[in-house]
């Protein structure tokens, strides 16, 4: 099984990386274009909400209530069954979109007045932020068709997962980055507002996401004619996980879209400060968080199934040494690395220093937390997969609570920073709950391998953080320096680390059985 999963995550990992690479020359496209001042805010406000809508209802709650419902029938053998599922799924799930689809677009300004108060309320009165809201209003129209098309790539996608086609759907958001770049190098600059053309990519994007995975359920056999079956006894099954993991799977996104409720509060710059530092986080967080993740849930699934308990606590050990392994060097990166990172990637055009600083900032505070968001993407299937979406509600809740707690803490006192700080502190408290709840109902605990493992990667993280910092060179050189200058240095501080994290891994006796003997 260890191989299997490997080779499953090895692949999920490649085809995630090209869209993560995609991505950020999509971000340096977007910053060298706009910045990160009003029109960047709105472009990233209104590329936020159809997002939030879309990893809320169909990346996360959805997927994570229907993959294991879909295992259950499609491990009986019985693909007729299954297919009629799938049909009553997608066509009761086409009219719900549908229909907040076409609520999103007619109430633009409605939602932009919920989640950009701050700048509704400048438009109320004629302050400066008066044209924000009405150019937001105004975008949402042209973005929130993305939610209705990339609701049916993430169906698409949880079926080609369950029937171990993995490569289809980690390549699919490769084709949104394609098309933001095309709008943002073709269509934005020929029109008076940018951002215009970069909502106009969007909306191209989902609907090239949409074609691309038709021929491949065709392929598979299970591309059907929609069917409306609310009361169908496998949907009714799919709203009862469904309801209660709309809050719990999704808390972090939640958090994020709190983030930007306060930011449009604060000074201009600080939407799109927090959106480049989330951009930088989000890379490791979806090559690896994300990648184990999608592979992990359909593993625990079939073993929940088969009623194999020692084998769903070895599935859960396995994606917990890989998030380490992987996750903490990622974590100690982006901390060090923040100011050099953003230099790189995103220092030309109207993207400056003072960019630069006040985006590393959000982004250390961010990385924080990098480590527990992934945890929580390996955690939170360990009670999906059971069927259990009401105790990670209760552990949401708390965690809800204690961001907005934080936010407005941290918010009064350090801005647009203490928001990333209260999100980072807010995914800790969700991955402590997560765990102790798996630990309490005896479905998973570390063991004492695991743990010295843990304290042999931390070691290695140590060697590697010690390794950068004495390559490191003060601000003032790297302002000196150009372009192809900071790349080779970045690259050469990376190449280090890497190298010195290694080493020490390998000195401290890790090696690639402890990936598999918990297997």
């Amino acid at each position: 099984m260890s191989k299997g999963l490997l080779k499953s995550g090895a692949i999920v990992s490649a085809m995630t990386l090209v869209s993560r690479v995609l991505g950020l020359v999509r971000d340096v496209v977007v910053a060298n274009l706009m910045g990160a001042g009003a029109s960047a805010d709105v472009f990233f406000f209104a590329n936020k909400i159809p997002n939030f809508l879309r990893r809320l209802f169909a990346e996360g709650a959805f997927s994570q209530a229907f993959v294991p419902v879909l295992t259950e029938y499609h491990s009986k053998g019985d693909m007729d069954e299954t297919r009629q599922l799938i049909a009553k799924v997608s066509g009761t799930l086409g009219v719900i979109v549908t229909i907040v689809t076409v609520c999103g677009i007619l109430g633009s300004g409605v939602v932009t007045a919920i989640f950009g108060t701050g700048w509704f309320l400048d438009w109320l009165n004629g302050g400066p932020s008066a044209e924000k809201f009405e150019m937001a209003s105004l975008m949402l129209k042209i973005t929130f068709p993305y939610l209705w098309f990339i609701t049916f790539v993430a169906l698409s996608g949880s079926i080609l997962n369950t029937l171990g086609k993995f490569a289809v759907s980690s390549f699919t958001p490769v084709f949104l980055n394609v098309m933001i770049i095309f709008a943002a190098t073709m269509i934005a600059p020929r029109l008076a507002n940018p951002e215009i053309g970069l909502a106009i990519g969007v909306f191209l994007g989902g609907l090239v996401q949409f074609f691309f995975q038709l021929p491949f359920l065709i392929k598979e056999g299970v591309l059907v004619k929609p069917k409306w079956g609310w009361r169908d006894p496998g949907v009714v099954r799919i709203r009862t996980l469904m309801i209660p993991a709309l809050f719990g799977v999704s808390v972090s996104q939640i958090n994020l879209l709190l983030d930007t409720f306060i930011a449009s509060f604060l000074q201009t710059g600080s939407i799109s400060w927090l959106y480049y530092s989330d951009r930088l986080l989000e890379f490791p967080l979806g090559l690896f968080g994300i990648a184990i993740a999608t592979v992990i849930l359909p593993a625990l699934s079939r073993k929940h199934v088969d009623a194999h308990s020692q084998g769903f606590a070895a599935t859960m050990d396995w994606g917990i040494r890989m998030v380490l392994l992987l996750g903490l060097p990622a974590m100690l990166g982006l901390i060090v690395l923040a100011k050099p990172m953003l230099m790189v990637l995103f220092m030309r055009g109207e993207f400056g220093i003072h960019e630069v600083l006040q985006s590393s900032y959000s982004l250390v505070a961010y990385a924080s937390g990098l480590l527990n968001f992934m945890l929580i993407k390996v955690l939170a299937p360990g009670y999906y997969s059971r069927q259990d979406t009401k105790t990670p509600v209760r552990y949401g809740i708390i965690a809800m609570t204690t961001n907005m707690v934080f936010n407005v803490i941290f918010a009064w006192h350090y801005g647009y920073v203490g928001l990333a700080m209260a999100t980072a502190l807010s995914a800790l408290i969700n991955m402590g709950l997560l765990y102790r709840g798996l630990h309490k109902a005896q479905v998973y605990q570390l063991t004492r391998q695991t743990v010295a493992y843990i304290v042999r990667v931390a070691l290695a993280g140590v060697a590697m953080v010690g390794a950068i910092s004495y390559l490191l060179k003060p601000i003032d050189a790297w302002l000196a320096m150009s372009l192809t200058q900071r790349v080779i240095e970045l690259v050469t501080m990376i190449g280090v680390g890497a190298l010195a994290y290694l080493i020490t891994a390998l000195v401290l006796g890790i090696r690639l059985k402890h990936l598999k003997a918990s297997m």
